[in-house]
């Protein structure tokens, strides 16, 4: 059985095209970890979330304990998964905020990548992630897709470097352009999953 973690980052809840699209492939299906990480935010990078992640839960306050627990849970999340499945739809040109919160928990230098003599190596492996990203326009195959760019890089870094992407663009461009959109990337997401 796979066990599958899924990040769902849409702030538009039932009505997010990148939801629909990952709950119609997965349903029914078992051994999936759910984070809805717009209905459940995580906390923002500050100050006060690098000390927890940087500390020793012996130094820490009972507030950045707290956090510090968190990333440590969402970490085993990641590591008991054989594949990720990540909704990133793309607002203005960037995933979103939730989503980056969840990468600035689970990057911890010494956990799930590691610096050495000859650069960064992830700690994260034989994990495949699939990208679920959303747009209203048409951006894959320009400069405008950063997307792709920055999801490859951060995972990479970690050490997850199965990737695949799912497109699922042109959503506001006109009803017939969307439906046929939708239905290109329920197909390729049903291939991948």
């Amino acid at each position: 059985m796979t066990n599958t973690l899924v990040l769902k980052s849409s702030i538009l809840g039932e009505h997010s095209q990148s939801n629909q699209l990952i709950d119609h492939v997965l349903e029914g299906k078992t051994g999936i970890i759910e984070r809805d990480l717009a209905a459940n935010p995580l906390p923002v990078l500050d100050m006060n979330v690098a000390t927890a992640l940087r500390g020793s839960a012996d130094d820490l306050s009972d507030e950045l304990k707290a956090v510090l627990d968190l990333s440590n849970q969402l970490i085993d999340e990641l590591k008991a998964a054989d594949q990720v499945i990540i909704g990133a739809p793309m607002y203005n040109f960037m995933v979103p905020t939730q989503l980056k919160n969840w990468f600035d928990l689970i990057a911890r230098a010494g956990v799930t990548f590691s610096y050495t003599e000859n650069g960064p190596i992830g700690l994260i492996e034989n994990k495949k992630a699939i990208i679920v990203t959303t747009r209203g326009g048409l951006h894959k195959d320009s400069p405008r897709n950063s997307i792709e760019s920055y999801l490859t890089t951060i995972l990479g870094f970690i050490g997850i470097t199965d990737v695949e992407f799912v497109y699922a663009e042109a959503l506001n461009m006109g009803e017939e352009s969307a439906a046929v959109a939708r239905e290109q990337a329920r197909a390729q997401l049903a291939k991948l999953v």
